[in-house]
């Protein structure tokens, strides 16, 4: 297209995409700086809470309420999630609920077997056509009005993170704690979208292509154990078994013992390891309590 003929909307689109990419540039930002391990262990620490806020609020809490909170920690959950500036909770979760009602169809907006790697991956959350949060999908959590709230204005818990680094430890603070870990996070939790779909194995034969990875739970915290999850997605655990690890729900079991969260649901392997057997694929041995965790 001749730059003359760029319209006015895909110019303001491209206007409003930049920050995605100068939180990417920001990262050169490092370079600048005395390498020191205790900012790697900053980014770190902030990539893994606010993974936490992505897989076990936006997704196991928000798309598919496999557990229960009460309205202050559910707050403090979307809060958590919103801070990794993946848009908010109620469109993460109506977005995601489309993709389970049409995964892998034509109507899956972020298939890779129908847009490719890279609009699987990220364009299509950059794309405005996406941008309308489904209502409609989520009646059950439209009438949280804090909700509704944080959906409007999600840009904030990211924004004031980005402060209270540079607040905090100055431009390389800012650099490491903001713009890498979050960086690193937007594409580790798009590798489900773009990789899951792709690389692993399948355990059940679902109406999709989602698949097992243990280098991908690795570092969603147990997201990757995708086919999983398509075969049972009221389940909070993500691990089936207890050498597929699955550090959201290790921890959001932790938190069930303190009362912050309730009614996990697990997977009924009573009734998935006969399926396993007609499908004549290999089921342990060790009977259903092996996943007990």
């Amino acid at each position: 297209m001749d730059r003359a003929q760029v319209s006015p909307v895909s110019l303001k689109r491209r206007l409003e995409n930049l920050p995605f990419w100068a939180v990417h540039i920001g990262c050169v930002g490092v370079l600048f700086f005395e390498f020191e391990w205790k900012w790697v262990a900053l980014a770190l620490l902030l990539y893994w809470v606010r993974m936490f806020g992505i897989t076990a609020g936006y997704h196991r809490y928000f798309s598919h309420r496999t557990y229960r909170m009460n309205r202050f920690w559910q707050f403090v959950m979307a809060w958590i999630g919103a801070s990794s500036l993946q848009m908010g909770p109620l469109w993460w979760a109506a977005h995601h609920r489309h993709h389970h009602r049409y995964s892998d169809q034509p109507e899956d907006i972020h298939s890779p077997m129908r847009k490719g790697f890279w609009y699987s991956h990220c364009f299509w959350f950059l794309d405005g056509h996406n941008d309308r949060t489904r209502m409609e999908l989520i009646p059950d959590l439209t009438r949280y009005p804090e909700l509704m709230w944080l959906n409007r204005f999600h840009v904030i818990p990211g924004v004031l993170l980005g402060w209270a680094c540079w607040y905090w430890g100055g431009w390389v603070c800012f650099f490491w704690g903001f713009a890498v870990s979050t960086t690193v996070l937007w594409h580790g939790t798009f590798t489900i979208n773009s990789l899951a779909h792709v690389f692993g194995s399948r355990r059940f034969e679902t109406s999709d292509t989602s698949r097992n990875n243990f280098w991908l739970a690795l570092i969603t915290l147990g997201e990757g154990w995708h086919n999983n999850h398509h075969r049972y997605q009221s389940s909070t655990n993500r691990g089936f078994f207890w050498w597929e690890i699955d550090i959201s729900y290790m921890v959001l079991k932790a938190l069930s013992w303190v009362g912050v969260v309730s009614k996990i649901q697990k997977a009924p392997l009573h009734r998935l390891l006969p399926e396993l057997h007609r499908q004549n694929k290999t089921a342990p041995a060790f009977g259903a309590e092996a996943a007990e965790v």
